[in-house]
């Protein structure tokens, strides 16, 4: 049984916990491979938002959704009007605005870090473009990701290399507004083997630093190393004042962008409470935006995101839950097994009850999953997408 104090701090706690949407992760995705073809996938950026939309409305807390400039934004700037009055048809905004330095033939060798003056500046260009989008959709963030690294020793200057991000991303964060940020993520390997120029949060921390005070890492959950201690990162950026963001999906061996919790959910809990810790010990709560970029190869992608919106709501509500005074206590006084019990408690607490009665005050369905299904919001998108995804078949047969 919860105290009452106890429901109200959980559904104080749901009331302003909002998970932004990837707009990619609603389109045919693949591996490496190949691409598998859904019938319901969105084959349009508005078709993105309506799948987004619908999982806001069963869910509750998906109020945004990220775009990725070159898949939403073909047209650029002129592309605007269209995909805002989408996102507002749908009850929906844009969220999170992420470039695309990556994808282009010229970035074989980099972007920001090419040797070639002339690609660095053609990067440095597509993202102040974004920034322009960013002003116009009204986005506060800019999130970053880089491909760039060196795949064998001696094939460049990792010093040099270095030099050139701190330029590029110094130049990115002059042209943000007072009320923009923006995030810089990383990642240890993928494409590059050998030394990617970004491969972990210090990497991250000291560029963003350097950039300036609207620049924050953000973490990716699947960007580590095996066994690394991510909450122990999260803990150490919050302390810094520069955690910006994460990006959220689950893992077994190394960039698997499985869905949230659905191997180590015990780890996303322990990232949530890391941060609820950190406001019981400040007195406030930290601006971090929360996003889901994960692959929704194989489960239909609408359901695996409702899944994921539905399970983080759930960890989160758990982290509210842990007795920080009483955690508090007995760790000033290394009582040990005390104090990881006051943690698992908070972990093993059944608080489905508690999201039910919380979904039927705010008017959603108590199941979003299963609300989803009763719905025919599939079959539907298959009659609409069908043809135009079978199309895409036979390109991929």
């Amino acid at each position: 049984m919860f105290t009452s104090e106890q429901v109200d701090q959980v559904k104080e706690a749901l009331d302003q916990f909002a998970i932004e949407l990837p707009s990619w992760g609603f389109a045919n995705t693949g591996t490496r491979f190949g691409k598998f073809i859904q019938l319901s996938a969105a084959t349009s950026t508005a078709e993105k938002v309506a799948d987004a939309g619908a999982v806001n409305g069963f869910t509750g807390c998906c109020p945004t959704v990220a775009m990725h400039v070159l898949w939403d934004f073909p047209g650029g700037a002129a592309d605007v009007p269209g995909v805002l009055a989408a996102a507002a048809a749908e009850g929906v905004r844009v969220g999170s605005i992420n470039p695309n330095v990556f994808q282009d033939q010229c970035y074989k060798y980099g972007s920001l870090a090419n040797p070639d003056p002339e690609i660095r500046k053609a990067a440095l260009g597509h993202i102040l473009d974004s920034i322009q989008i960013q002003t116009l959709t009204g986005s506060r963030d800019l999130s970053l990701w880089f491909a760039d690294g060196l795949s064998y020793p001696g094939t460049g200057s990792i010093r040099a290399r270095k030099a050139h991000f701190e330029d590029g991303l110094s130049a990115i964060h002059g042209a943000l507004s007072d009320d923009q940020r923006m995030l810089v993520e990383y990642k240890p390997f993928e494409p590059a083997f050998y030394a990617t120029d970004i491969a972990d949060w210090g990497m991250s921390y000291i560029l963003s630093k350097r950039a300036g005070p609207r620049a924050k890492v953000l973490v990716d959950t699947g960007h580590h190393y095996q066994a690394q201690n991510i909450e122990q990162i999260v803990a150490w950026l919050l302390s810094e004042d520069m955690l910006g963001g994460f990006h959220f999906n689950d893992r077994r061996y190394a960039d698997d962008d499985l869905t949230l919790g659905s191997i180590d959910p015990y780890q996303v809990f322990r990232i949530f409470h890391e941060v609820c810790s950190f406001a019981w010990e400040a007195g406030r709560k930290p601006d971090i935006a929360y996003m889901v970029d994960q692959s929704h190869n194989l489960k239909n992608k609408v359901e695996e995101t409702i899944q994921t919106a539905a399970h983080a709501q759930e960890l989160f509500a758990k982290a509210c839950l842990v007795d920080y005074k009483q955690l508090r206590f007995h760790q000033e006084r290394a009582q040990l097994v005390e104090a990881e019990e006051t943690l698992r408690s908070a972990f093993a607490s059944d608080v489905r009850p508690l999201l039910r009665e919380w979904r039927r005050e705010k008017g959603l369905p108590e199941d979003p999953l299963g609300a989803f299904r009763a719905s025919g919001y599939t079959a539907r998108a298959e009659r609409e997408r069908g043809a135009r995804n079978r199309v895409a078949v036979s390109s991929y047969a």
